[in-house]
This record gives C-alpha cells, structure tokens and sequence, in this order.
C-alpha cells in the first residue's frame, strides 16, 4: 500500500479537530488519536507491514513505549520477526520491578518504537533509562512524526529518527 493511502486511512480513522494539549505542554487544533488506528486490527497490520523496512540494519530488540508504543511494536515484531521489550515510564514496585519488560535489552542494539511523536520528549527519557541498563541505541521508529523534520531534542540525544508517516502523508481523502 502506497503511503499517501495508508495516511489517508489513518486521518480518516484517527483525526480529531478541536483544543487538544499534547504531551509536550503544546496545544493544537489537530489531533491524531493513535489508539483509533493502533484499535484496527487490519489497519494497525498495514501500518507495522510498511513500517518494516524502516527498521535500521542490526536492530536486535524492538522496544516500544508505554502506552502507544506497545501495539505498534507488538505487531512490528511479528511483522520483522524481532524481539520486543515493553518500556514503563518508570519501574513498578512489585513484580518483576523492571523498566523493560519481556526481551533483554543489556548489551543489545535496540531501536525505540513510538506511535506519534511531537518533540521526541518521551523517546529522549526512555533512550536515557535504557541506556542506562546497557542498551545501545541510536535510532527510533515513529508511525507519525508531526513535523517535517526530526525534532531537535532527538538529534540532541544521537538519536535518528525513522518515521512512516509525515505531516504531508495525513490528508483527508480527495
């Protein structure tokens, strides 16, 4: 599937008008709510099938972000036949007390997976924590990036950032 169909679907599926504040303190009139399209069974496939090629060369693990993230790297990894970690924003108390959960991350090269990214604030903190426990990452995978180029935070952290979608692709049909 083409992409500009594939942005089509998604803006069909997922986009909102009204005031809505983002993560990163922003407020906008536009809205893409990912759990709409990450909620389709057959969308959310073609979404991690294009996504696929994107997946930068020796990527051992495939973590992806609570909350969003897990669905998309859920179904990526079976798509790529890779491993995937779930990332907390932080440990819980109990249990296993990790920050990532599932595949092992220590000494492996991991590619962060997100669903929407605005400035990559989150990406930043979890590259950082995940860094810490021995993880090697240098790239992210986003399905939506916001804006036409990455966001400078990302750069700041050494992080490329692979996106399926931009602003361009996310146009109503014709």
């Amino acid at each position: 599937m083409h992409l500009e169909e594939l942005g089509r679907r998604i803006y069909a599926t997922a986009h909102l008008t009204g005031e809505f504040v983002l993560r990163s303190g922003q407020t906008t009139t536009e809205y893409f709510d990912k759990y709409r399209f990450e909620a389709d069974p057959v969308l959310l496939d073609e979404v991690t099938a294009a996504m696929v090629p994107l997946i930068p060369p020796g990527t051992e693990v495939l973590a992806g972000l609570e909350m969003g993230g897990i669905p998309v790297v859920t179904a990526l990894g079976r798509h790529a036949g890779l491993p995937c970690a779930f990332v907390r924003k932080e440990a819980k108390p109990y249990g296993t007390c990790r920050l990532a959960e599932g595949a092992d991350i220590e000494g492996r090269r991991v590619t962060i997976v997100e669903d929407v990214v605005t400035t990559g604030g989150q990406i930043v903190l979890s590259t950082n924590d995940l860094r810490a426990l021995g993880a090697t990452i240098t790239d992210a995978l986003c399905v939506i990036n916001r804006n036409a180029t990455t966001p400078a935070p990302l750069t700041d952290a050494g992080l490329t950032l692979h996106a399926l979608l931009k602003p361009e692709h996310l146009v109503p049909t014709p």
